[in-house]
C-alpha cells in the first residue's frame, strides 16, 4: 500500500478545503479552521484528487446529490460502522444520533455515535452534517454550526432559529 499522502486545496463556498488521498482513494477533507500546513512529506497533486474536486464542485453547485468516490477511512470498527450508516442518509434528509445508534444495532450508543460522527475524516462526502439532535436541533459539527446549516440548506432542509439555536422545521 502506498504510504505517500497526496493533497490539494479546493476553493469552495465554505472556504479553502484541504483534500488528501493515498494516491487512489480520498482519505480526508479538512475545513479551513482545521488545516495545519501540509506535512513536509506530503505531495501536492491536484490530478490524483481531480475527480473528488469535480464532484465537490458539482455538489456545491446543487448539481450532485450522491458522491461516487473511492474512500479510505482510518478508524475503529465501531467508527467505520457509524460512517457506513452516515452514507445511507439520503440527500436533503436528517436523522438523529439515536437513529444512527439503532441502525448499527447499538441503541444505547448515542454518545459514542456522536464521537464517531465528529471523527469522520471525510465530511460532506460522508454526510455527518445530516445528523441532528433528537429534538431537531443542530448540534456540533467539525466545520462549525454555520457550515452545517449552510450544507443542510443547500440540500433543501428547512431550518428555523429559536433563541439562538437552529432547529429542523417539521414537515
Amino acid at each position: 500500500m502506498n504510504e505517500t499522502v497526496y493533497y490539494t486545496q479546493l476553493a469552495s463556498p465554505l472556504g479553502s478545503l484541504l483534500l488528501t488521498s493515498d494516491g487512489e482513494r480520498l482519505t480526508g477533507i479538512h475545513f479551513p479552521q482545521h488545516q495545519g500546513a501540509a506535512q513536509a512529506a506530503w505531495r501536492r497533486d491536484a490530478k490524483r484528487l481531480a475527480e473528488a474536486c469535480r464532484q465537490l464542485r458539482a455538489y456545491f453547485a446543487g448539481e450532485l446529490r450522491d458522491f461516487d468516490l473511492p474512500l479510505a477511512m482510518a478508524g475503529s470498527a465501531f467508527e467505520r460502522r457509524v460512517w457506513k450508516a452516515l452514507c445511507q442518509i439520503p440527500y436533503g434528509k436528517t436523522v438523529s444520533y439515536g437513529s444512527i445508534a439503532a441502525r448499527i444495532k447499538q441503541p444505547k450508543a448515542c454518545r459514542a455515535v456522536g464521537l464517531a460522527n465528529g471523527r469522520n475524516p471525510i465530511p460532506i462526502v460522508v454526510p455527518c452534517h445530516r445528523v441532528i439532535g433528537a429534538n431537531g436541533s443542530l448540534t456540533g459539527y467539525g466545520g462549525g454550526l454555520d457550515t452545517k446549516r449552510w450544507l443542510l440548506e443547500l440540500e433543501g432542509v428547512k431550518l428555523k432559529t429559536r433563541r439562538q439555536r437552529t432547529f429542523l422545521v417539521e414537515a
